[in-house]
C-alpha cells in the first residue's frame, strides 16, 4: 500500500447547545476559553475523539482511553512492550533493533501512530538509559475556537449522598458546581502532509477513514457534560490538492472558509483557484 498522494486540507463546524465541550482540569473543569472569551477544544480532545470513533471502526490505536481499552495494559509502555498487544521489548532495545525498523513496526499496528505520530521515550529497568523513538505524523489537527466569545453558565449540584450513619451528616464533597456553553459554533481545521506520510506509511485509504469519521466524532461520545445531541459536527470541508506539495499553503486553504457565528458558511473560491472543497454534513 502506498503512502499519501495528495495533500489534504480539511475543516469541521461544531455546534454546542448547552454542554461542556472540553473543561479545564486546572480551572475547576469550565469550558476553555481564550483571553478574549471564546471558547476553545483542544487538538487533544479533538484527537482523542478521532482514536476513539477509530476504535468503533474496528481500527487498532495505541493512546486508548482507560474506559475504552481493549486490552489488560496498565500503561503505554506496557502496551508498547507487550508480546500479544505491542511490539515485544526487543523492539525497544537499540543494541537489538534498529530504530527505522521498530517505527516500520509501530506505523504499521497502530493506525494512531502512523497518523498522529508518537514519542515512545522507555527507560531500561527505571533509569534513563534507555531508548527514545520519536515518530512525526503527517495529520495535524488544530484546535476548535467558537466564531464569538461564549457565555458559560454554572450551576450547584448535589454530586454525592451519604452513604453512612442516619443521613444527617454530608461528606465536604457533597456539593459541586457544574458548567456549561449556552450555545456555540466552533471550527478547527486540519492538514495531511504526503512528505511525512512516506515515513509513517499513511496511506491515501488512511485519509478515507478519517473523512469518514469527521462528520461523527461526537457519536458515542455522551456523558453528563455532554449528553447526546448538545454536540454536533455541523459540515466537514475537504481539499485535495493536486500534488503532494499543494496547490496551495494551508493557511491560504484554511482563509478561503468563511464562517458565520450561526453556522453558515462560504467558501471565496478567488482565494484557491483551481482547488474546490468537499462539502460533506454531519452525521
Amino acid at each position: 500500500m502506498s503512502s499519501l498522494q495528495k495533500k489534504i486540507d480539511f475543516a469541521a463546524i461544531l455546534l454546542v447547545n448547552r454542554a461542556n465541550p472540553n473543561g479545564d482540569p486546572l480551572n475547576g473543569n469550565r469550558p476553555r476559553t481564550d483571553y478574549d472569551g471564546y471558547g476553545e477544544i483542544s487538538d487533544v480532545c479533538l484527537k482523542r475523539k478521532i482514536r476513539d470513533r477509530l476504535q468503533d471502526a474496528g481500527q487498532a490505536v495505541f493512546v486508548q482511553s482507560d474506559d475504552r481499552k481493549i486490552d489488560d495494559m496498565v500503561s503505554l509502555k506496557a502496551r508498547a512492550e507487550s508480546e500479544e498487544y505491542g511490539l515485544g521489548k526487543d523492539a525497544f532495545n537499540s543494541k537489538k533493533t534498529a530504530r527505522e525498523e521498530t517505527v516500520k513496526k509501530a506505523c504499521a499496528k497502530w493506525f494512531d501512530v502512523r497518523a498522529f505520530g508518537q514519542l515512545f521515550a522507555f527507560g531500561k529497568d527505571g533509569d534513563a538509559s534507555g531508548i527514545s523513538i520519536p515518530i512525526r505524523g503527517p495529520v495535524t489537527v488544530q484546535s476548535a475556537f467558537s466564531m464569538e466569545p461564549v457565555s458559560i453558565a454554572s450551576i450547584q449540584i448535589t454530586k454525592s449522598v451519604s452513604g453512612e450513619g442516619d443521613g444527617t451528616k454530608r461528606g465536604s464533597d457533597t456539593m459541586g458546581i457544574k458548567h456549561r456553553v449556552d450555545k456555540g459554533i466552533y471550527v478547527f481545521y486540519g492538514s495531511m502532509n504526503p512528505q511525512l506520510a512516506e515515513r509513517t506509511g499513511f496511506s491515501d485509504e488512511d485519509a478515507e477513514v478519517i473523512k469518514g469519521i469527521l462528520p461523527r466524532i461526537f457519536e458515542n461520545d455522551a456523558s453528563s457534560a455532554r449528553p447526546d445531541g448538545s454536540m454536533a459536527v455541523l459540515t466537514v470541508f475537504w481539499w485535495k490538492h493536486s500534488c503532494k506539495a499543494g496547490q496551495y499553503s494551508s493557511a491560504k486553504v484554511h482563509r478561503s472558509l468563511k464562517v458565520g457565528t450561526d453556522g453558515s458558511y462560504e467558501i471565496d473560491p478567488s482565494a484557491t483557484p483551481g482547488l474546490q472543497a468537499e462539502i460533506i454534513p454531519g452525521f
